[in-house]
């Protein structure tokens, strides 16, 4: 017993210093290097590349694209947990496995999906052309893009915590009188506020950064269509490192921001469960 336990402390430590060493020399190495590149010349020149109007552009495009693929994806979110966690139905498992299809399939795929459906060569080019609408190389199409990549993450979040909980709350405020709004508000929204928080963070982040399926679909029109992710790749591409880097500093801080978020989530539901277990 004492030997094992001797092994086991000095594998604990091996395991816990490898972990460390892994993640500083694959995360934390490349992303201060990142922050280091942004500011090595000193703020102004930092500032000036952040508040340049391409750059500025490009973070707009970034936030409303990421607010409208939280929005949509949130309310899929809730639905479809709801849905899958209180109805049986023929095809349950088909729906869960087509929830699932963005984990599996490449982001540039999913470009070349909305390209094949609504460019030139897609079916529903005739009628969106025939009413002046533009999908493709055009804001719609960033939208629907990040929505897609982004498109698991708050149901995958919601869906393990009702299962958990059950049906009998539900039932029980249905019983005595409650309406399908007022059970949804008073029982079920208080046990899944934390985890669809929890996703609506995950999916901000993931939008944020998306690059293969926007790069596809918005034909890098400088100004127009270009999110903060490809404003930065192509200053890079044109030799303008201060400029790239500068740019990728306000996505490496929007990414901490979003941790410390999560963070604070995960730590304020934890006490919460750990109240109501009392």
């Amino acid at each position: 017993m004492g030997r094992w336990g001797g092994e086991n402390r000095a594998l604990r430590r091996l395991l816990i210093a490898f972990s460390f060493v892994f993640v500083g020399a694959m995360l934390v190495l490349p992303l201060c290097q990142v922050l280091w590149k942004a500011f090595e010349s000193g703020i102004r020149p930092f500032w000036a590349s952040v508040s340049d109007e391409y750059a500025l552009k490009a973070l707009r495009l970034s936030l409303l694209t990421t607010v409208m693929a939280v929005v949509c994806n949130g309310l899929f979110g809730l639905c479809a947990a709801w849905a899958l966690t209180r109805f049986a139905f023929r095809g349950k498992g088909f729906l869960i496995t087509l929830i699932d299809i963005p984990f599996a399939v490449s982001p540039v795929i999913a470009g070349l999906v909305f390209i094949m459906t609504f460019g030139r060569m897609g079916w529903a080019y005739p009628f969106l052309s025939e009413h002046g609408i533009k999908i493709v190389f055009a804001v719609p199409g960033l939208v629907l893009a990040t929505i897609f990549v982004t498109f698991p993450f708050v149901a995958r979040e919601i869906i393990p915590v009702l299962t958990a909980r059950g049906t009998d709350e539900e039932e029980a405020a249905v019983l005595m009188g409650a309406g399908f709004f007022q059970t949804f508000r008073r029982v079920t929204f208080p046990h899944i506020r934390w985890a669809l928080l929890y996703g609506v963070i995950l999916c901000t982040a993931r939008a944020m950064g998306e690059f293969g399926a926007v790069s596809v679909v918005s034909g890098h029109l400088r100004g127009r269509t270009n999110t903060l992710p490809l404003h930065i790749e192509i200053l890079f591409r044109e030799y303008h490192t201060l400029q790239s880097f500068s740019c990728a500093a306000i996505l490496v801080a929007t990414a901490i921001l979003i941790l410390v978020a999560r963070n604070i989530v995960e730590g304020i539901s934890r006490k919460d469960a750990d109240y109501h277990a009392r």
